[in-house]
């Protein structure tokens, strides 16, 4: 086993989280200790105005120096760990188009740390004719696996819920012989989760998120808004697919008119739409849905997914995981995956032909003098 630091900051941009797993690569030996270090506003206001940026935008390298500086200062409390994963911050993402974009160097990373990194986990899926996401599926197959070992999941098909800026499912079917099997895993972005409701919550209330859902409780959804946003061609796409944070963009302005309550909650319910959409697409019905990211705090849409879902809904703590740190924890899982030379993509997570090793290794540089 090696003890890996995962590192993620996600697409709602609230800061990072870290988290250490002990891992061959495969099973899941055990989790270690967890941290959240949050932008403070000027850094949030720096990364929101570089969303959208490629390699050869000029906001750069300030918004590439802000990432591993935040990256390095809270990797430096986890000194435990032999090998460091590092997501980095996704500022645009169109794998038919120019490809993925996350920001933040792992060999700046490896040379503040004095640890090896491994980052850059998307690039090569979507070289490959991927969609370079989502990446966390394959973990999920773990987590199922080792919750079944804890006794917390029977042995059949579960689903991971990921509510972050956008939403993803995996499908896993922890009786599979490896998370790349054909039978083990299936995975794809849902739709719009948290990104239109905190950019709602910042424009019109300079507030970072809708706590417990309060405000969409308050409101009502407009139907008609909800239908239109399921008549967008993405839900007609056939499974694995991906999105963009702001691909939904317009569904800020489809809700200009409504007042704030009513806003919130005909975002919450297109959130809860959306997934009730997806089950379309998955091989068989899950015995549970099993929700994680910060989607999972909001009640609103917890409770729209319970009525709207015919199958039990949690949160991943349910069985003995946790959801605020699963996407870190999954990225240090991968980080040993890619050292030890497996794939963390295939077919079944992001289209891509044939299972793929991504990521790139750095390692500290030693000076002698």
């Amino acid at each position: 086993m090696i003890r890996a630091l995962g590192m993620m900051s996600g697409t709602s941009l609230d800061g990072v989280d870290a988290a250490v797993i002990d891992t061959d690569g495969t099973r899941i030996g055990g989790f270690g200790r967890t941290a959240f270090r949050a932008y403070s506003d000027n850094e949030a206001a720096a990364l929101h105005a570089a969303l959208g940026s490629w390699q050869d935008s000029p906001c750069l390298p300030e918004a590439a120096q802000l990432v591993e500086a935040c990256h390095a200062d809270l990797a430096r409390g986890f000194p435990e760990a032999d090998l460091i994963g590092f997501h980095g911050q996704t500022l645009a993402h169109d794998p038919r188009g120019r490809g993925t974009h996350q920001a933040g160097s792992g060999a700046a990373l490896a040379q503040a740390t004095g640890r090896p990194v491994v980052w850059d986990f998307r690039s090569e899926d979507v070289r490959r004719g991927g969609e370079g996401a989502p990446l966390v599926p394959f973990f999920h197959w773990a987590c199922a696996e080792w919750a079944v070992g804890q006794g917390h999941l029977p042995p059949a098909p579960v689903a991971f819920l990921n509510l972050g800026g956008v939403g993803n499912i995996s499908w896993v079917d922890p009786r599979a012989a490896s998370p790349q099997a054909p039978d083990a895993c299936l995975a794809f972005d849902t739709g719009p989760a948290n990104a239109p409701i905190n950019d709602l919550m910042r424009r019109r209330l300079h507030k970072t998120r809708d706590d417990n859902g309060a405000l969409a409780a308050a409101g009502v959804a407009d139907a008609e808004v909800i239908a239109r946003f399921l008549r967008h061609p993405y839900f007609s796409r056939p499974a694995p697919k991906s999105l963009d944070r702001d691909q939904f963009a317009s569904l800020l302005s489809e809700v200009r008119d409504l007042d704030d309550a009513d806003a919130a909650a005909t975002l919450a319910g297109a959130v809860v739409a959306s997934v009730r959409a997806a089950l379309a697409w998955l091989p068989m019905p899950p015995a549970r849905m099993l929700v994680c990211g910060g989607g999972r705090h909001n009640r609103t849409i917890m409770g729209g997914l319970a009525d709207a879902l015919p199958m039990p809904v949690d949160p991943v703590e349910a069985c003995g995981l946790d959801g605020d740190m699963l996407e870190a924890q999954a990225f240090g899982w991968l980080a040993v995956r890619v050292l030890r030379g497996l794939p963390v993509s295939g077919p079944t997570t992001t289209g891509v032909p044939e299972p793929v090793c991504g990521g790139r290794i750095s390692h500290p540089r030693v000076f002698v003098g």
